[in-house]
């Protein structure tokens, strides 16, 4: 069965490569025909930058709702009108306020800014189309280098956020002060190693988890290790090596950690060890064929179906039972590190075409965003008494069915903005968590693939033909190795070479 599946994924894949390695370019943006056009949730016909009759600099905000499938132009209007009556006498800003929902977000932004009609928009470093990584090498986000200091918004944040954040030696983007280093968790469906009378406290690595796994197969469990049909070695090893592209389908160049050098992962004895591992747990029947054919449900996680999977670690991990609903204990897997891609996980860019005014009016709305509660909580949560109430403790409580629902990560500092009562915290929780996370050897390093573009995404299609299969239990144990060799072989008619030799080029200099 797993070589069918393998065989068959393998010629689809490989006709994407050649594709790619023939120029193919990156199809994510916006297509030039869209002629659809942002609608602001202002009717305002001020200029953006620029005084109305109150004296107001306005700066126009766009945001991705995570919360909601669809939003409510009225709703986000009265919270606007909110805003902006509470910032009015404090930083002489007037806020234009537009919500969009998280599907469409990517195409709309990217629209907002080639018609310029976006002065500071949310970002982060994993998404497409308008991520930090696309703004930049577009020369979209605006270097606020040199207007931060003095501010309160730089002062908001410890140094090393700021610096952590940098790109090629500048501050483009203003993280979200969160969970903002990297590190992994087992996480054990609580139940279920309850009714088995499992001690999990001793898991150290993989390899620890086998009695787990064959317990949960005895048991009947579909799932006994649940992969979220993820690659994973850029997880479990991060320890070993910064996987400083911070995409998974990249997972075959890293910094080594202990030369600090780059290297071809896929050629190491860490890789080899992972995917045979990998490998055994599926001819064993740890790992449900799902994973590998990308098959497996979202809900699964919310099931009865697992015993062990992953989860990244963040200082308050009780978040996973409500995420889940269900129980979850959780084993630390690796240290945390910090590095530019972790600390930009939520953040924001001044579009690079907002006017000085506009540019200083959003550096001043968001150092008075990350240092007043009252407006952290307007701002993410919505209007008091409509969108949400505080208990008796002070916690969040929202209201359901609210037309206005943004989480923390994605809006304000967690020192700033109350927290929910569901999952509580402490702003010395964040505090103490980003603080004793291990500064990365390669943090504020960013590649640019600009010279080799169209060979690593060539690269990165070869990956999704070989390197998903063998870190998801696509491959039979006995043809890891002989696969291992098609992978490396795959990559360097690919172009692989040549890309690794700019990586360890561009790093070298930047060292």
């Amino acid at each position: 069965m797993k070589k069918r599946i393998f065989s068959s994924l393998l010629a689809v894949a490989m006709a994407a490569t050649m594709i790619a390695g023939c120029g193919a370019k990156d199809t994510t943006s916006t297509s030039s025909t869209d002629s659809s056009s942002t609608t602001s949730s202002s009717s305002s016909s001020t200029d953006a930058g620029t005084s109305d009759a109150s004296g107001l600099v306005k700066v126009r905000v766009m945001r991705d709702c995570f919360n909601l499938g669809t939003t409510s132009e009225e709703r986000t209007k009265e919270v606007q009108d909110a805003i902006n009556a509470y910032i009015a006498d404090k930083i002489g800003v007037e806020i234009e306020l537009t919500d969009i929902d998280n599907g469409s977000y990517a195409d709309k932004a990217n629209l907002a800014i080639a018609n310029n009609e976006v002065d500071l928009l949310w970002t982060a470093a994993w998404m497409g189309t308008v991520g930090t990584k696309d703004l930049f090498r577009a020369n979209a986000a605006k270097d606020i280098t040199d207007l931060l200091p003095g501010t309160a918004l730089y002062d908001s944040m410890d140094a090393n956020t700021w610096e952590a954040t940098k790109y090629d030696g500048r501050n483009y983007f203003i993280p979200v002060y969160k969970d903002n280093v990297e590190g992994y968790n087992f996480m054990f469906r609580t139940a279920f190693i309850d009714e088995a009378g499992l001690d999990v406290s001793g898991v150290k690595t993989l390899a620890d988890l086998e009695p787990v796994l064959v317990a949960a197969k005895d048991a009947g469990l579909k799932y006994p290790f649940l992969t979220q049909k993820t690659a994973m070695f850029y997880r479990w090893y991060i320890d070993s090596f910064d996987f400083f592209t911070g995409d998974s389908t990249s997972d075959w160049v890293a910094v080594d950690r202990d030369t600090n050098e780059v290297v071809n992962t896929i050629a190491t004895d860490e890789y080899k060890e992972f995917v045979t591992l990998i490998a055994k747990w599926a001819d064993a029947g740890y790992i449900s064929e799902e994973e590998a054919q990308k098959a497996t449900s979202e809900q699964a996680t919310s099931s009865q179906d697992w015993a062990v999977s992953w989860w990244t670690d963040i200082p308050n991990n009780g978040e996973a039972k409500g995420r889940y609903s269900q129980d979850v204990t959780m084993v630390k897997a690796t240290k945390n590190y910090l590095h530019t891609d972790s600390a930009l996980g939520s953040c924001y860019a001044i579009a690079a075409s907002a006017s000085d005014e506009a540019t200083k009016g959003a550096i001043d709305f968001m150092g008075l965003l990350y240092t007043d509660s009252k407006l952290a909580d307007l701002y993410t949560y919505g209007i008091e008494g409509t969108d949400f109430n505080y208990d008796d403790n002070g916690y969040v409580a929202k209201v359901a069915d609210a037309t206005y629902n943004h989480s923390m990560w994605e809006s304000a500092n967690a020192t700033v903005v109350t927290c929910e009562a569901e999952n509580p915290y402490t702003p010395e929780m964040y505090k103490d968590f980003n603080g004793s996370a291990v500064i990365s050897c390669a943090n504020g390093f960013q590649f640019d693939k600009g010279p080799v573009e169209d060979k690593y995404a060539a690269c990165q299609n070869v990956f999704e033909t070989y390197g998903f299969m063998l870190e998801n239990g696509g491959v039979a144990e006995a043809d890891v190795e002989s696969t291992l060799a098609d992978y490396q072989a795959a990559l360097d008619a690919a172009g692989y070479q040549d890309v690794l030799a700019e990586f360890q080029k561009q790093y070298n200099e930047w060292k």
